[in-house]
């Protein structure tokens, strides 16, 4: 069986050092869409070394990728096709301000192993630190097509319910043609977001953009929207990704102010509404 839950949950927690630069973190920003008015003073935030602010998703690309995808299928225990694997969701939990430069230890571990039955998902939890203490954690839930059915625990079933009423906010946000061409330069390589060939071998029509690119463009969305364009407001960032994104498409964020927290839901406007993101908040100061 190409899952060993026992081995994988057993594996020794994962330790490196990541470095980032100002560079890093422009390029990150300019991946998920910043810079659009250029001159904007708004988005100079996002561009502009002399002013740069950190959006906290960088967070899953600092270090030059997302710990929570690729490498989380070398762990022990683990040895999947890459074309059946999809990205199942995201939280992150910003102990402070991600600097615009720094070095950190990132510590990697398997946090859970789920038989869903047709799937299993993977739990990779990522644990950031530097000289001054914990800067952020992550967990990426990875979805294993096809590899469940092993009789093992089917995990958390409980999931928020919808926000209710309408919501405060309604932003439609364009995906350029190449959006997924650029944000995978900040170290996600997987060919699905690149090679039409790749893409259809795994069952989409075309390439469709990186889960953590939607992820951060609708973070961001938020901070200029509803947080005052502060981006050290973040505490706290959940979702599940529910649905595809193409590339040239139009994603529809709908936000719902709450107490210390934004509850948020992002479909596909030229497809009908379908699903992007579900079960999303972002918890502020």
């Amino acid at each position: 069986m190409p899952i060993d839950a026992a081995k994988a949950l057993a594996a020794e927690p994962r330790s490196g050092e990541i470095t980032w630069t100002a560079k890093d973190v422009l390029l990150y920003h300019l991946g998920i869409g910043a810079g659009v008015p250029a001159t904007d003073p708004g988005e100079l935030r996002y561009t502009l070394e002399s002013r740069l602010q950190v959006l906290p998703s960088f967070a899953t690309v600092a270090g030059g990728g997302p710990p929570g995808v690729i490498s989380g299928l070398s762990t022990p225990g683990i040895e999947v096709d890459l074309a059946r694997v999809l990205h199942g969701g995201q939280s992150l939990t910003v102990h402070r301000p991600v600097p615009a430069r720094g070095t950190a230890t990132a510590t990697s571990r398997v946090a859970g192993l789920y038989d869903k039955g047709h799937a299993a998902v993977l739990v990779l939890r990522t644990d950031a630190a530097d000289a001054d203490g914990p800067l952020w954690t992550g967990d990426a839930r990875i979805f294993l097509r096809g590899e469940g059915g092993w009789g093992g625990d089917r995990g958390p079933s409980t999931r928020p319910d919808p926000p209710e009423g309408r919501p405060d906010r309604t932003v439609d946000l364009p995906v350029r043609e190449d959006q997924a061409l650029l944000y995978r330069l900040s170290g996600d390589w997987n060919p699905l977001h690149a090679d039409p060939g790749f893409a259809r071998a795994a069952g989409f029509e075309r390439p469709v953009l990186h889960g953590l690119c939607t992820y951060g463009m609708t973070l961001k969305a938020v901070v200029d929207t509803l947080l005052g364009g502060e981006a050290s407001r973040v505490r706290s960032y959940d979702t599940r990704f529910a649905g595809v994104v193409f590339p040239g498409e139009t994603l529809r964020i709908r936000m719902w102010r709450g107490d210390g927290a934004v509850r948020v839901a992002v479909s596909a406007a030229d497809r009908d509404e379908a699903p992007v993101l579900a079960d999303t908040v972002v918890g502020h100061s």
